[in-house]
């Protein structure tokens, strides 16, 4: 009967159904299953997973399906047994949880990790920050001024609360008063500021300086050897400091009072974050740098993955689909991009992008944000696609870049990850063939772009938006076209995948991107497990 199986798996494919191995063997041991899943189709199923209990169901209320009756002669009672009482030939279990295998050697999941039907639940989705109409900058001097002082602000206050500080900070114009007081090894002073001109010397120290409200204060982070020898203090080194990021210095002055020699430095980070776990087994999938309009969009990938949607037992519980910006490969981005367009109309890109997100199931709700190469502001942080570029997409919520947000309870934070260009230019343990640490000194600076006049434009904000108020139970970037999903200190960090194949300039580069990888999280269990479609 085996060989039945390919034409009974395309029949329940095209009622976008997939069968658990027991509903398999339940449906193979009828004595015709080919006429027996063509009578159960007649029925409404529904979609997702079938299993046995949900024919036996069918079963129960129709006739043509019900199994025959056998007589009471053909029977077996046993002699001792009283002919009213029903003989149990062998013992009923309850079905244990199934460990279902991905097809085609792909990776293997728990079905009890991934335990919600994604139609079985309502939404549940709250914005927390999103800059779309609250941008108030006029971009003068004073917006300058007021963003870095609400930045200082704010981070001061997570460094004071985050770190072991050795003692009170202190305004740094009050310290460059007082140097004779913090000159000895047991006279430390603590200051917190914005990092200005960081830079090496010939000996590998590293000289910078940091600057609050009051003043402006000259340090000196040395290399140490032998019993003195600090790990974290050798990774900064190794790595260096990007311009305005903020931190925490504590150490002595010398004896002339010009340079203030550090001993520790002191990140906003908090150690281990605690992770939030969703009352309900959905699952949220991401997908970043799609591309569409290029002529290096892999639209067949695209195709296979709908399909994997349609008909996958994972596919049901996923519930949400971030989409972290540069859905579309845009107009005018670069030069001479026309050549390497197939839809050089920037609408029409779009209408094709809402297309294609329609051809997925309707209880995959989207969440997307813009990049770099789409049709709002490059400044970050980005408000949102205008109106008129929305009104192709039916179930598609629209936010700005970053946005901060929760589904179900689970803190999320979706930034398209511009900044990754300045974080790979600024630290020397930064390449974007591994994003993931951008992303990792990110969350130790809780700022998402802190360099002023690099590769990434900022607006001025009154409030900083790109500061990370709160530490998010997952953190998600694209750009780079990469993939990784890893643990840094309970945040899991996803590096979307891009769905372009390696454009000419990528080339001349020689980067190799890593392509067509769909990311699924479960928001109660925190499994992930990562699907390729090239």
């Amino acid at each position: 009967m085996g060989e039945l199986w390919p034409e009974i798996f395309a029949l329940l494919r095209s009622r976008s159904l997939a069968a658990t191995r027991d509903a398999r063997l339940f449906i193979l041991e009828q004595e015709h299953p080919l006429n027996f899943v063509e009578k159960l189709l007649k029925h409404d199923l529904g979609t997702g997973l079938l299993t046995v209990s949900h024919i036996q169901d069918i079963q129960s209320t129709s006739a043509s399906l019900s199994p025959p009756q056998t007589s009471e002669i053909n029977q077996p009672i046993l002699a001792s047994q009283p002919k009213d009482l029903a003989r149990t030939i062998a013992p009923i279990h309850e079905p244990e949880p199934l460990d279902i295998e991905f097809q085609n050697n792909l990776p293997g999941w728990r079905q009890s990790d991934f335990s919600a039907i994604a139609n079985d639940v309502e939404t549940d989705l709250t914005v927390h920050y999103d800059i779309t109409g609250q941008s108030l900058t006029e971009g003068k001097m004073s917006d300058i001024t007021a963003c870095f002082n609400d930045r200082l602000k704010r981070i001061r206050k997570m460094i004071e609360a985050n770190s072991n500080l050795p003692r009170k900070s202190q305004e740094i114009s009050k310290l460059l008063q007082e140097t004779h007081r913090y000159q000895g090894y047991e006279n430390v002073a603590v200051a917190i500021g914005l990092v200005n001109e960081p830079r090496y010397t010939k000996n590998g120290h590293l000289l910078f300086s940091i600057e609050d409200e009051t003043g402006e204060l000259p340090c000196l982070l040395t290399k140490r050897t032998g019993d003195e020898r600090d790990r974290e203090q050798e990774a900064v080194l190794e790595a260096g400091l990007m311009p305005d990021d903020v931190l925490g210095v504590s150490g002595t002055f010398s004896q002339s009072g010009d340079i203030f020699y550090v001993n520790d430095l002191h990140f906003p980070l908090e150690h281990q974050h605690q992770k939030v776990s969703a009352e309900v087994g959905v699952s949220v999938a991401f997908l970043s740098d799609i591309h569409v309009g290029s002529k290096t969009f892999l639209e067949a990938q695209w195709h296979k993955m709908v399909r994997w949607f349609h008909s996958d037992p994972l596919a049901k519980t996923i519930k949400y689909l971030i989409l972290s910006g540069d859905c579309v490969d845009g107009v005018g981005i670069y030069p001479d991009q026309d050549r390497e367009l197939a839809i050089p109309d920037l609408f029409k890109q779009y209408s094709e992008f809402a297309r294609l997100l329609s051809l997925l199931p309707d209880w995959v709700e989207c969440l997307m944000l813009p990049g770099n190469h789409d049709a709002v502001r490059p400044a970050e942080p980005q408000p949102t696609f205008e109106k008129d570029i929305q009104l192709d997409y039916n179930s598609t919520t629209f936010v700005g870049n970053p946005c901060d947000f929760s589904l179900h309870g689970v803190r999320l934070l979706s930034y398209h990850g511009k900044s990754i260009d300045d974080f790979v230019a600024g630290l020397r343990t930064v390449t974007y063939s591994d994003p993931v640490e951008a992303m990792r000194e990110m969350l130790r600076r809780r700022h998402l772009a802190p360099q002023w006049g690099g590769k990434t434009p900022l607006s001025p904000e009154p409030e900083d938006g790109l500061v990370i108020q709160t530490v998010p139970d997952i953190f998600v970037t694209g750009h780079v076209h990469g993939h990784a999903c890893v643990d840094f200190r309970g945040t899991t960090l996803v590096c979307s995948s891009t769905w372009q194949d390696q454009t000419s300039y990528q080339r001349m580069l020689g980067f190799q991107p890593k392509p067509c990888m769909l990311t699924v999280i479960n928001l109660q269990s925190h499994k992930s497990v990562s699907i390729p479609f090239a």
